[in-house]
């Protein structure tokens, strides 16, 4: 019976996992068995679980810990690259636009793997920006405007005005 432990007094079978316990959203009982596991183009792994008390079923998606680069600001100060604030700022940008969830999920893949693959120690803001942009250009014509104006600093019309005529030009 290699690769299977004994199942605990619910009397079923578990995987033999690395001492890892998925905690069930539902009744928070820490253990579960994987019914379906598939991977993302990013290198992540999906799951597909039920939990072993309860029955109810979830996902659970598992990204590898990868080195991502220090963002240096454009004042100079340092911070972590934070998956999760640049994708409050993508997704403001994308309200209101057929941009589905996927494809933010996608995008703030493409960046964050970008960095990785750079392999740097720290990485100017400049270049996560531009690449956000980049992609936004081919996501959201709109999307990329809203971001844009922030990004960019197109604060008066004419500035504004001079991005779009380049947008439609393009």
């Amino acid at each position: 019976m290699k690769g299977k432990v004994p199942g605990n007094a619910y009397g079923k079978q578990q995987e033999e996992r690395s001492g890892f316990n998925m905690r069930c959203p539902y009744c928070q009982f820490d253990d579960s068995k994987v019914i379906d596991t598939s991977h993302d183009s990013h290198g992540g792994i999906r799951r597909r679980r039920e939990c072993l008390k309860c029955g109810q079923r979830f996902s659970s998606l598992e990204r590898p810990i990868l080195s991502t680069p220090l963002i240096v600001k454009a004042d100079g100060a340092r911070e972590e690259f934070n998956r999760e604030k640049l994708e409050r700022g993508v997704r403001i940008a994308c309200a209101k636009r057929p941009v589905s969830a996927a494809d933010i999920d996608r995008l703030l893949g493409q960046v964050e793997t970008g960095l990785q693959k750079m392999g740097k120690a720290e990485v100017s803001s400049r270049v996560v920006g531009d690449m956000v942009i980049k992609s936004l250009k081919e996501l959201d014509q709109i999307a990329y405007i809203r971001y844009a104006i922030v990004y960019l600093r197109l604060d008066d019309l004419q500035s504004l005005r001079n991005e779009i005529n380049r947008l439609l030009a393009g």
